[in-house]
């Protein structure tokens, strides 16, 4: 390996280049390296809770805004995680049972105790429909026994299979519904988020040429607290932003393969609502 010799720049040296990179605006750069000679002197004490308290009431409030939406959005993500886990599980359970049964009265028992499964109010649904047109070809039960033993053995037939059809697509958009609830406030806090943390960094941005104006002078010490508050503003959009639309994204693909399920849960439920009772 082929080492090269490394010279140590003496001190007048590294004081006129950081004038240079003063007087070719090279601010950021600036910001770094007093930032890192910083770290040493004032040591632990400074810290990102402290700069906030010197923040302007506009760039607070606008921090404010971005924690709330981060906190109620972490909320909605580990409460929808959990309610579609659990949908899930029941959703497994009650395709078994109803793959068991020999008739839908069996399933209908069963629903109560897997009400978390998005299969259970479309198959209440169908069922209810089922029930209702059943019990209307059947008719009043008489009073005595038919003349024809034929007749009281009559199949139960539907007056109308679209009719369970319409039932099922009906239960199907309310079971939808309640798989969305709250999810759109993700990608609500996704497209608000990195507007309330620009509008922060504008608002530092402007302060920080106030004070450059009030002043007369570009010292770091002036335009350094500006600097730092429009960073931070939008540092806290993105934070809030990103985690909101990676599980908006990943929530809604979930409620898809919900939305799949159902769809062939309701074609099997028609099968043998036809088979049975046409």
């Amino acid at each position: 390996m082929i080492q090269f010799p490394i010279r140590a720049v003496p001190a007048a040296h590294s004081d006129v280049s950081e004038g240079r990179l003063r007087t070719l605006g090279s601010l950021p750069l600036a910001l770094l390296l007093q930032a890192t000679g910083g770290v040493a002197s004032e040591g632990s004490g400074t810290n990102i809770v402290s700069r906030v308290a010197h923040f302007t009431i506009v760039s607070k409030l606008a921090l404010l805004s971005l924690g709330l939406l981060s906190v109620i959005s972490w909320g909605i993500i580990f409460y929808k995680l959990w309610t579609f886990r659990r949908s899930e599980l029941q959703s497994g359970q009650f395709l078994d049972v109803f793959s068991r049964s020999n008739k839908f009265s069996e399933v209908q028992a069963v629903c109560r105790s897997l009400g978390d499964s998005p299969l259970v109010g479309l198959f209440q649904s169908g069922y209810a429909e089922l029930t209702a047109q059943l019990r209307q070809t059947q008719g009043p039960e008489p009073a005595a026994a038919p003349s024809n033993p034929r007749a009281a053995a009559a199949r139960p037939t539907l007056k109308s299979l679209p009719a369970v059809d319409r039932a099922l697509m009906r239960a199907s958009v309310v079971e939808v519904n309640k798989l969305e609830r709250h999810v759109t406030f993700l990608a609500t806090t996704a497209s608000m988020a990195p507007f309330i943390g620009l509008f922060g960094t504008v608002w530092g941005i402007i302060g920080a040429f106030e004070n450059i104006g009030q002043s007369g002078s570009t010292n770091l010490a002036i335009v350094a607290p500006g600097i730092s508050e429009a960073l931070v503003a939008t540092a806290a959009g993105l934070i809030a932003a990103i985690p909101a639309v990676y599980f908006y994204n990943a929530l809604s693909n979930r409620v898809k393969l919900f939305a799949s399920e159902m769809d062939d849960f309701a074609m099997e439920f028609l099968n043998i609502a036809e088979r049975n009772f046409t």
